[in-house]
């Protein structure tokens, strides 16, 4: 399968973007934990439908006008990893969920630390919101991207952790 990509230059740093012929497959910060190296195979384009869907969306969240991306999404990872990944891509703009009740939504109470770490493998950062996980104390946790990149995309939703 083919895959596309390209770059999209945010408030908070440059972001891969990545696509098949179809949907959105990843959104990293450049530098970021488990941020995937440009593979064989895969091609740039800057005219790709999904991408140029992708950074108009993020453009419009970065700049205070989309509370919810509409993008078609696919993301890759275990059945597992997968229904974590839904249940943050529902968490509302500007709301927080704790890592206990991620696992619960999800499927797999008492799976706090293995929801956790779906999280922090999340391809799809920002449009999925991982940003939105916090710990059960209401304390900020790890972020893939940083913790100054969760800190601003949480103030620019209005939440102060």
């Amino acid at each position: 399968m083919m895959l596309y990509y390209d770059y999209y230059q945010s408030p908070q740093g440059r972001m891969l973007l990545v696509a098949d012929d179809n949907a959105l497959t990843g959104v990293y910060f450049s530098g970021q934990k488990y941020e995937p190296r440009i593979g064989v195979g895969w091609k740039k384009h800057g005219r790709h439908e999904v991408l140029r869907r992708a950074k108009r969306e993020l453009t419009e969240y970065f700049g205070g006008t989309r509370r919810r991306f509409t993008v078609k999404l696919s993301p890759r990872g275990t059945p597992f990893q997968r229904s974590v990944w839904k249940v943050i891509a529902d968490i509302g703009f500007g709301r927080t969920l704790a890592y206990a009740e991620l696992a619960r939504r999800a499927g797999h109470p008492g799976s706090a630390r293995a929801a956790g770490a779906a999280t922090g493998r999340n391809p799809l950062c920002v449009i999925v919101p991982c940003h939105r996980i916090i710990g059960s104390n209401g304390t900020m946790t790890g972020y893939a991207g940083g913790l100054s990149k969760k800190r601003a995309l949480l103030a620019l939703e209005g939440i102060g952790v």
